[in-house]
C-alpha cells in the first residue's frame, strides 16, 4: 500500500495516496484484511491488492457508512487515520471480502490510446476493423468508435458523444485515418453487465475519488452503453480468444485483438498461451484478411506502460506510445 501511495501521488491522486498510507498504518485494526494480505503467495502488485483496499473504502464512502468516513471522502474533515481506522474496524469482513475478488475496472480513458492505435492500424490495412477484446469487463471499450476525441490537436470518433476523452498529449499526431467498427465483442472470467446498478455500483468503486472528470466520463458511458449494450461472453480469455481466431475470417476486414492492464492477471504460462495463439493465428493472415494485436499494459518491471501494436502478415510489433496507467496522457511515439 505504502509504494502503491508513491504512484497515486506521482500521478496526481493525493488523496488516494493518504488512504492507502494510513491503510498500511491502520491495518492492524482489521484482522479478516490483514490475513488477505498475509496469505497472498503471489504478486501483490500484480494482483492490484492495494487498488483494491481503495476501492473497497471508495464503495463504503458511496455509502457513507461509516459517517466519519463518508465525511472524509466529502470534505468535512481531514482526520483520515480516525475515518480509514473506523472503516477497518466496523467494516473488516467488508473489506477483505472485497479484496478476494479480482478487480473490475472498465477505464474508458484507456480508449483514446486503443483509438489512435486503430488509426495507425486502418493507414495500414486500409479497411474496417472487428475488435476482440479479452479481459473486456462491462465491455465499455467495445463501444470506443462511440466516443468523441481530442488528439494531439486532432478530433476523432462521435463529435456529438456524451463521453468526451480529450487526454494531454505529447508528441505528433496520430495518423489522420477514419476507424471503422464494424463488428465488437469481448470475453471476460466474470463480465458485467452495465445496466444492472450494482454492477455501477462497484465500478464506480474503482475509480479514484480525487477524480471527478474520471468519474464523470464512467457515468455517460455507462449510461451509453444502456443504448448500445457491449456483447460480452464468460469464459477464459485464452480459450475464447483461440476459438474466434479459428473462425473463417472476412475478407476485406481486419480482425484486432484489443487489451488493456489485463495480462499482468494472466500469469506466465497464459500470457505465453495468449502468444502462441496470436501468432498461430498470424501465420495464417494474408493483406485482405490482416490480423492486429493492441496491448495497452505495464511493462514486465513495471516501469512504464506502454501502447503496443503487432500485425500481421509480417508480425512486427512497435511501441506506439508510453501512456498514463489511466489513459490521462499520452506521449506518442508514432
Amino acid at each position: 500500500m505504502r509504494r502503491q501511495a508513491q504512484v497515486a501521488r506521482a500521478i496526481g491522486s493525493p488523496f488516494v495516496a493518504a488512504l492507502l498510507d494510513s491503510g498500511a498504518r491502520q491495518l492492524a485494526r482489521a484482522p479478516l484484511t490483514s490475513a488477505v494480505f498475509a496469505r497472498w503467495t503471489r504478486d501483490r502488485a500484480e494482483a492490484a491488492l492495494a487498488m483494491r483496499f481503495n476501492a473497497a473504502l471508495h464503495a463504503l464512502a458511496r455509502r457513507d457508512t461509516p459517517a466519519r468516513l463518508g465525511a472524509l471522502y466529502r470534505g468535512e474533515h481531514d482526520d483520515v487515520d480516525a475515518a480509514v481506522g473506523a472503516a477497518l474496524t466496523q467494516y473488516d469482513s467488508f473489506i477483505a471480502d472485497w479484496m478476494e475478488q479480482t478487480p473490475q475496472t472498465n477505464e474508458v480513458g484507456r480508449a483514446a490510446a486503443i483509438l489512435a492505435a486503430l488509426k495507425v492500424v486502418r493507414a495500414r490495412f486500409d479497411m474496417p476493423v472487428e475488435l476482440l477484446e479479452i479481459g473486456a469487463s462491462a465491455g465499455l471499450n467495445l463501444n470506443l468508435h462511440r466516443y468523441a476525441y481530442r488528439l494531439g490537436g486532432s478530433v476523432a470518433g462521435e463529435a456529438e458523444s456524451p463521453v468526451l476523452i480529450a487526454p494531454d498529449w505529447e508528441g505528433a499526431a496520430p495518423p489522420d485515418t477514419a476507424v471503422e467498427v464494424v463488428a465488437a465483442r469481448g470475453v471476460d472470467l466474470a463480465p458485467l453487465d452495465p445496466r444492472d446498478p450494482s454492477t455501477c455500483e462497484r465500478l464506480m468503486a474503482f475509480v479514484f475519488a480525487d477524480q471527478p472528470a474520471r468519474s464523470r466520463r464512467l457515468e455517460r458511458a455507462l449510461a451509453l452503453a444502456h443504448r448500445w449494450p457491449p456483447r460480452v461472453e464468460r469464459g477464459d480469455a485464452v480459450a475464447w480468444l483461440a476459438e474466434r481466431l479459428a473462425e473463417a475470417p472476412v475478407e476485406g476486414r481486419c480482425r484486432v485483438l484489443v487489451h488493456s492492464m489485463v495480462t499482468q492477471y494472466l500469469g506466465a504460462s497464459a500470457r505465453a498461451r495468449l502468444d502462441s495463439v496470436v501468432a498461430a493465428a498470424g501465420q495464417a493472415a494474408t493483406p485482405r484478411q490482416p490480423l492486429a494485436r493492441v496491448g495497452f499494459e505495464w511493462t514486465a518491471d513495471r516501469s512504464a506502460v506502454q501502447l503496443r501494436l503487432t500485425c500481421f502478415p509480417g508480425g512486427d510489433t512497435r511501441v506506439l506510445a508510453e501512456c498514463h496507467p489511466y489513459g490521462a496522457a499520452i506521449k506518442w511515439l508514432g
